[in-house]
């Protein structure tokens, strides 16, 4: 086995990725060693490129990336539960200092891995980790979505948005999903019923609960979708949003006594606290996925290590038609 290894590397805030060859890390006590199979882009990792995430610090220069699929090289110290040439995938650095996906080879914590799906790709694995955890945290972990709620997803075609309605739709929920009218086939075919973001709250509400509001939504938007969220939830309800950064009046929530939760995927990784959670959460996407429930969007386009810079620059033009992934295996 090689003794080093590829990466790209950011040696600035917005500047090019540089490929460099380096020394391969060693997996130390409780850590996993992984050859990198597929590295999943999110929005998120442009937002850090660019400084612009005050609360997804990554020292520069760094190795980004922090959804990965690939397969145990080496197991570390204290490691149970994985063993050499198991395939696994998770949400494992990119920020807060830990190296990223976009190398050959990460050592990663063995909590924050799970078995990849046996029905999915590499690829289609390394889409899932950062989406689906923060799906799940929202639906399951705050908001304890039950068969037969009326859930809605305020931006359901999206990263975070399509899984959630997967996952609603796996557990019995009743899924209704916001966004643009030319999204609604995809909506439908996912299991949701399709509103289109144009309609007023108020139209949809009547619509389809009666006026009575929403058992739970949740918001994968923010800002001005936030706070029409708290206009559709009903009583006794729960609004979710994995973007509740800004300033929102909270009397269209506090008047129907409905509830908030906001949902930062990231704390495990930046805290230490709540890893192996993020694990066990990833063993609920593997048997959700293995069992036809749960697949991600992948957009076909195919980008290489050396081509890190054109897989960003395709999801800042906003043409991409699903996950991006970077193919790290040659």
């Amino acid at each position: 086995m090689a003794k080093s290894m590829r990466a790209a590397m950011l040696d600035g805030q917005d500047g090019p990725f540089r490929i460099v060859e380096m020394a391969r890390p060693v997996a130390g006590p409780g850590e996993v060693l992984v050859r990198i199979a597929a590295s999943g882009v999110n929005p998120l990792d442009l937002k850090i490129r660019a400084g612009a995430a005050g609360h997804a610090r990554h020292a520069l220069p760094a190795i980004l990336g922090m959804d990965l699929a690939g397969t145990v090289e080496e197991v570390g110290d204290g490691v149970d539960g994985f063993r050499p040439g198991d395939d696994v995938y998770g949400m494992t650095g990119g920020v807060g200092g830990i190296q990223g996906s976009l190398a050959d080879y990460a050592a990663v914590d063995a909590r924050l891995l799970a078995p990849k799906p046996t029905t999915l790709s590499m690829r289609e694995a390394a889409a899932l980790p950062l989406a689906f955890i923060t799906a799940w945290e929202g639906l399951v972990d705050r908001a304890k979505v039950r068969p037969g709620q009326r859930v809605l997803v305020q931006g359901g075609a999206g990263g975070v948005g399509h899984i959630a309605v997967q996952i609603a739709k796996a557990l019995g929920a009743n899924v209704y999903a916001v966004d643009g009218a030319a999204k609604a086939a995809f909506l439908q075919r996912l299991g949701a019923t399709p509103i289109d973001r144009e309609e007023s709250v108020e139209a949809y509400v009547d619509r389809h609960t009666d006026g009575r509001g929403f058992d739970l939504v949740y918001d994968t938007v923010g800002g001005a979708v936030l706070d029409a969220s708290f206009k559709a939830v009903g009583r006794f309800g729960h609004v979710v949003s994995s973007l509740g950064w800004g300033t929102h009046a909270l009397a269209p929530l506090s008047f129907k006594a409905a509830s908030y939760s906001g949902v930062f995927a990231l704390l495990p990784l930046l805290s230490g606290e709540g890893r192996a959670h993020h694990g066990g959460i990833l063993r609920e996407a593997t048997r959700l996925a293995e069992a036809g429930a749960i697949k991600p969007n992948v957009d076909a386009r195919r980008f290489g290590i050396d081509a890190v810079g054109d897989a960003h620059a395709t999801i800042a033009s906003r043409t991409a038609t699903g996950k991006i992934i970077v193919d790290i295996a040659e």
